[in-house]
């Protein structure tokens, strides 16, 4: 069987039948730190860009037209947004960060996320930035500049093998390594297979395990990938309430609820309180956020 159709097969024994060729829209996310939703609609709206919200979004617009591509534009290069596809600013509006909490953005780069959480703190508190690729910190710390971040250390290391000493965190992003997804990697299939999945699956389970060892008593850790397969999502979530006391808040928002009957195997249901972006009911790449308390 050709990979694609092992997947989509996949994806048909979980209830979605997918044709591989779901795409999502172009999208944006408003900086608050320096322009406010009516403000940036208004300044990209006299050179020809059309916006519409995003609803289940603070600053989120999608980009119905555009003369330029906005990756190169004045008011890119100034911060006052951020190119984000719309799945992926939900985790940070699930995750909730305050001004005055210690956040641990546990795999940052390329900063997308580190920027929106920093700016919904509104540069205050502190949030510790960690990735492992310096290639990527690079990107990172450019975006932290042109958004007008001050209040983000940045460490390039492995975030298991870091020693925090006693600094234990209010809230945790873990954005984790994955494997993606086919609708924005039009190569996807050919480069995929369940070997990966397996990896990425064993991978993520060390970090969560680090991650809950680093959160406070009564913080809250946001789980998330970009992946559709289970094995890196609704499993790896079972496998965090059988090896703990944490707790999986229910999420409020797009999509569906997270299956709890994964390949005839019955699951906690608790698990169904985390949410799944699945591509032909939101019009966005597949996501999975579980939203972890740490009682």
């Amino acid at each position: 069987m050709a990979k694609k159709d092992l997947f989509l097969e996949r994806y048909r024994e979980l209830g979605h039948n997918l044709t591989g060729a779901e795409r999502t829209r172009q999208a944006i996310r408003v900086n608050p730190l320096k322009a406010s939703n009516e403000e940036l609609v208004r300044k990209l709206g006299r050179v020809g860009v059309k916006l519409t919200r995003v609803d289940f979004l603070d600053h989120g617009f999608y980009v119905e037209g555009s003369r330029f591509s906005l990756g190169a534009s004045f008011e890119y290069l100034l911060g006052l947004y951020s190119l984000q596809e719309a799945a992926a600013q939900f985790p940070v509006k699930v995750l909730g960060p305050r001004s005055g909490d210690i956040v641990l953005d546990m795999c940052a780069a390329p900063g997308g996320k580190t920027t929106q959480i920093a700016a919904a703190m509104g540069n205050g508190g502190a949030v510790v930035a960690v990735d492992v690729s310096r290639r990527r910190l690079y990107a990172l710390e450019n975006n932290l500049e042109r958004c007008g971040i001050v209040n983000c250390a940045v460490y390039c290391a492995d975030v298991n093998e870091m020693d925090f000493k006693d600094v234990r965190f209010d809230r945790i992003l873990l954005d984790a390594p994955c494997s993606g997804n086919y609708v924005t990697d039009r190569g996807w299939f050919n480069r995929r297979d369940l070997r990966d999945v397996r990896s990425n699956a064993e991978r993520q389970r060390s970090l969560l395990r680090t991650g809950m060892g680093l959160l406070k008593e009564g913080g809250t850790l946001v789980y998330t990938t970009c992946s559709l397969e289970p094995e890196e999502n609704e499993l790896n979530a079972q496998w965090l309430l059988d090896g703990s006391d944490a707790k999986l808040e229910k999420i409020e928002g797009p999509g569906s609820p997270a299956l709890t009957d994964v390949f005839s195997r019955e699951l906690d249901s608790e698990i169904a309180n985390c949410r799944r972006f699945w591509p032909e009911e939101t019009g966005t790449q597949g996501f999975f956020v579980a939203k972890v308390v740490n009682p």
